[in-house]
């Protein structure tokens, strides 16, 4: 993917008054991390949606403060879901030199032959696994092919995924992401639900983030 470069200008506006910065088509956000300080920004409300409307959790964005650039990841999103639109971002900087630990999504892709032709039911086991690589080499997303799963009982493993020699997964091999049944035991496994994103993952560095204004309520 190509690199993704979002402007933002420091701000001093905080609290209540964050409520102007919105109505002048503003989004606050913030950015942290290990080696950096809490730096409160504002940035293109308009332009800032509509670029991470299109990334994931473990897409690389690079925040451009006044001409000092950052590379991030999209932590967490505070979003007015009357109106649709964000109303805060959380980004946390990262080292392009440092290998970071966090979990990617899994995403379903191709016909599985026992779901299409003998009604099997894919239930999804897994929805994230976590990695460990640089962040220049963090997928987007984990692609499963599920069109090995054949017959009835067929299953996909961690160990059965193709991925880059770079990207480190740490869960157990043994681990099943996927299988294909006649009942879906609700007790054990979830069903998968396409197109629906995960909760925001939870990343292995230490957060040093200071508290930061909560989103108007209307």
């Amino acid at each position: 993917m190509e690199k993704v470069v979002l402007k933002a200008t420091k701000r001093d506006v905080t609290g209540k008054q964050v409520k102007a910065l919105r109505r002048a088509g503003q989004l606050p956000a913030v950015i942290y991390g290990r080696h950096v300080d809490p730096i409160a920004v504002s940035m293109d409300a308009h332009v800032a949606g509509l670029a991470l409307a299109k990334l994931t959790s473990s897409s690389l964005v690079t925040i451009d403060v006044d001409g000092t650039e950052y590379p991030t990841l999209v932590r967490e999103r505070q979003r007015d879901y009357i109106k649709g639109v964000l109303t805060h971002v959380d980004f946390l900087a990262v080292d392009l030199n440092e290998k970071i630990r966090t979990n990617v999504r899994i995403a379903f892709v191709g016909v599985s032959p026992a779901v299409k032709d003998y009604n099997g039911v894919l239930v999804q086991n897994l929805e994230r696994l976590e990695v460990e690589c640089l962040p220049t080499d963090l997928p987007e997303r984990l692609n499963v092919d599920i069109a090995v799963l054949a017959q009835i009982g067929d299953s996909i493993r961690v160990r059965d995924l193709v991925i880059s020699d770079k990207v480190r997964i740490l869960a157990d091999e043994d681990d099943t992401i996927a299988v294909v049944t006649l009942i879906k035991d609700e007790t054990t496994t979830t069903a998968a639900v396409p197109g629906e994103e995960a909760a925001a993952p939870e990343l292995s560095v230490e957060r040093g983030k200071k508290d930061e204004e909560a989103p108007d309520k209307k």
